[in-house]
């Protein structure tokens, strides 16, 4: 296991004093989380930020551990060497299946794990998810807690990946004390799959810093510099450049809405393996003046970007709760998203913003159109959306969510049977 940066909490250096009139503080939880990698993307940002709230708002003792980020979706290793907790790195821990890697991985965890004896690792993404499960039972870790942030498996892909899924994941959940879930419809999803119990089930949004996307505010020297103008309708995703995202479903309906309108503009955010395919696509539509890559950018610089959009479309095939739409929302734009996974719980249809059926382009057609020409149906979507950002998405209340859980699952581990 290689350390990426490992700091002390100086507030832990000093003698602390007990009153004698009350009770010895409850011990304190030692809780080590673990993820496949820290690329920009929204499980990441949802990782970082739980780990940072149960540091600084409950004082958890808690470490990350995530494998070696590469590829040109960027990276959040140098945000996580920040944070003022033990972040470690195993190289061993890929992404694509490797069985010698993976036994490696296996092997360095268990034997972390049972040398610092965490009373909870919690487990994120696909790969970390399993060997991590795995290794934390191995070394007799009393709660063992996983978060899906998307689905490992369903239409989006064939019969013999979905069985091999399913069947890694109803073997880790054997090992599984609770899941959480980012959605209702991941919990659903994974019941159906015959993965768990209904009680093993939590739903815990995924939670942001809600401040710079409440004030953002369009600022003129960025629109300038992406080519934007005043009078310009943008259309924004914010989305990796890959596979099952929908960038082909947008491409696809730019065409007869660039047709009935040329003041639209689609401002696409992130990079990815698929940048040269999309622009390939858009050109052969003669659609490359509509078009404007904002490319790879870090999480701090999207609040700005999306107070550029008018609104913000999500096409993504596969997606636990997509963290755009909650962001948009709070930045008061309204959303359209496809009527898949958790997207309908915050993309309430005529509420928050419209949901359309996969495949529906000329539904993404006509509802964009509708938004461009109607500023109070903007402004009303908006409004709602932000009200419920506010309500439901704040960092701190997931960190609190979590951390309540925490001390649930560790009273019922106490309990005799």
């Amino acid at each position: 296991m290689k350390p990426a940066k490992s700091t002390t909490d100086s507030a832990n250096c000093g003698p602390k004093l007990i009153s004698a009139s009350t009770h010895p503080p409850e011990p304190q939880l030692r809780v080590t989380h673990i993820i496949t990698r820290l690329i920009v993307g929204g499980a990441q940002e949802n990782t970082l930020a739980t780990v940072r709230g149960l540091r600084t708002r409950h004082h958890v003792d808690v470490e990350l551990i995530a494998g070696p980020t590469t590829g040109p979706e960027g990276s959040l290793e140098p945000e996580a060497a920040s944070l003022s907790i033990p972040f470690q790195i195993v190289p061993a821990l890929v992404r694509p299946v490797h069985p010698w890697l993976d036994l490696q991985a296996w092997r360095t965890l268990t034997r972390h794990l049972a040398q610092r004896r965490p009373d909870i690792v919690h487990t994120h993404s696909g790969k970390a998810g399993f060997l991590g499960r795995l290794a934390a039972r191995r070394a007799r870790v009393p709660i063992i807690v996983h978060t899906i942030h998307g689905p490992s498996f369903g239409p989006f892909q064939g019969p013999l990946a979905n069985t091999a899924f399913r069947t890694a994941e109803k073997i880790a959940a054997r090992a599984t004390s609770h899941f959480i879930s980012v959605a209702d419809a991941m919990t659903q999803q994974y019941l159906a799959a015959g993965i768990g119990r209904p009680g093993q089930y939590t739903r815990v949004f995924s939670g942001f810093n809600l401040s710079p996307f409440l004030e953002a505010r369009p600022r003129p020297d960025l629109r300038h510099q992406l080519g934007l103008r005043e009078e310009h309708f943008v259309v924004g995703k914010i989305a990796r450049l890959f596979a099952l995202k929908g960038h082909h479903d947008l491409i696809a309906a730019a065409a007869p809405i660039v047709a009935r309108s040329p003041h639209v503009r689609f401002l696409l955010v992130g990079d990815g393996a698929w940048r040269h395919q999309l622009q390939q696509a858009i050109a052969r539509l003669k659609l490359t003046p509509y078009f404007v890559f904002a490319g790879l950018v870090p999480p701090n610089a999207v609040p700005d970007l999306i107070a550029l959009m008018d609104v913000l479309v999500h096409l993504s095939r596969r997606e636990g709760l997509p963290r755009a739409l909650p962001q948009a929302m709070a930045a008061g734009r309204p959303i359209l998203a496809y009527n898949l996974d958790g997207a309908p719980e915050v993309c309430r249809d005529n509420e928050t913003g419209f949901l359309i059926s996969p495949d529906d382009q000329a539904g993404l057609v006509s509802r964009l159109l509708q938004l461009q020409n109607d500023p109070h149906l903007r402004r009303r979507l908006g409004t709602r959306g932000q009200a419920l950002a506010q309500a439901e998405f704040s960092d701190a209340k997931m960190a609190d969510s979590i951390h309540r859980l925490y001390h649930t699952l560790r009273d019922r581990a106490a309990q005799p049977r």
